[in-house]
């Protein structure tokens, strides 16, 4: 058989001639030969099968460039990248579906707007890490802003602390930018995804790093939430400490489930045993939130290097005498210290003031 014009090409590979040249423009797709006189593209009917693969990718809405990267790949290492990038929509899709679903209920509940036209509130913030007085390395990270707060908590091993630290990293930029409080989650929703992919580009050979990621993000008078993992967001309000996050742990899930009590759960051998990290699992699945701040609110985000040793109490306490936050962070890591720190200590505090 011999070449085909780019018309009966294209009724064989459903594709259209349109698609085709500008597969050839962008060196995806290119034609067996091109008549000089009338420059006429030609194609060989073997081109076939990488034909009807892209217009297959494409159907999946797979970029040009990513097609482009599967088709010089071998059969089994290009099914594996087909398994990877649809692996990534559907985190990306879930997440755009727990955010639709977050906005629903709050303009189920009245409100017309996400927006606040008047910001009035400001952040004064401290942060710090400890290695404790067990470990001999740190795999924790402590940030804070006037905008944004987060802790993040690396699996103890090769790569916990860059993976930590680059969680963190991807949400930075969001503290750089006037974030509409309308495009809280949103913003939250995509930087926790590019997280996830950042932290699973530090994998190797023989280690794949994973994290956990909490952060607050403040627009306003409004504050997004992301979680994932163990680490924790407290709020001490009138008096009263609310825990704000649940642990994304085995032994959560066993007391959710009524297996376990939360006195067991709170000495059971496997209770740092996540079910939820970036890097770990076939996708992100982070919880989201949005809030809203008051003058005198004081917020804290810890590692469980510290929530696991110092109890709700002992966490109150220490919040609600301390004048500053700098002050709180330092009787905070103290008190764990006092306690033994058996595992590394991170903690953000944050009081919210009217401007």
């Amino acid at each position: 058989m011999g070449l085909m014009t780019i018309g009966a090409f294209a009724r064989a590979a459903r594709l259209t001639p349109k698609a085709l040249r500008l597969y050839d423009q962008g060196g995806l797709l290119v034609p067996a030969a091109v008549d000089p006189e009338s420059g006429y593209r030609l194609y060989d009917p073997a081109q076939l099968p990488v034909a009807r693969l892209v217009a297959q990718l494409r159907r999946i809405g797979m970029p040009l460039a990513t097609i482009r990267v599967v088709c010089g790949l071998e059969p089994a290492a290009a099914a594996a990248a087909i398994t990877a990038y649809w692996r990534q929509v559907s985190a990306d899709t879930a997440a755009r579906a727990r955010l639709a679903t977050l906005l629903v209920d709050h303009l189920s509940e009245g409100g017309a707007t996400m927006s606040d036209p008047n910001p009035t509130l400001v952040v004064r913030c401290a942060a710090g890490c400890d290695t404790g007085l067990v470990r001999d390395s740190n795999e924790d990270t402590a940030y804070a802003s006037g905008r944004l707060l987060a802790v993040a908590d690396g699996m103890r091993g090769p790569g916990g602390a860059a993976a930590s630290a680059a969680a963190v990293d991807a949400l930075k930029s969001l503290a750089l930018t006037d974030v509409p409080a309308a495009d809280l989650l949103t913003m939250l929703a995509g930087a926790v995804s590019d997280a996830d992919r950042a932290v699973r580009g530090l994998a190797t050979d023989a280690d794949q790093p994973v994290t956990t990621l909490t952060a607050l993000l403040l627009s306003g008078s409004r504050l997004g939430l992301v979680h994932v993992g163990d680490t924790r967001v407290y709020l001490l309000r009138d008096g009263e400490l609310s825990l704000l996050t649940q642990d994304h742990t085995w032994v959560q899930t066993q007391v959710d489930q009524g297996r376990l009590d939360r006195g067991q759960a709170a000495t059971h051998p496997q209770r740092a045993v996540l079910v939820r990290a970036l890097g770990g699992g076939r996708q992100v699945e982070a919880d989201l939130a949005l809030r809203t701040a008051q003058p005198g609110d004081r917020y804290l985000l810890c590692s469980d290097g510290l929530s696991a040793v110092v109890d709700r109490a002992g966490l109150r306490s220490a919040l609600a005498a301390a004048a500053e936050p700098a002050d709180a962070v330092r009787e905070l890591i103290g008190l764990a210290r006092a306690e033994g720190a058996p595992d590394n200590i991170a903690c953000v505090v944050a009081d919210v003031l009217a401007a």
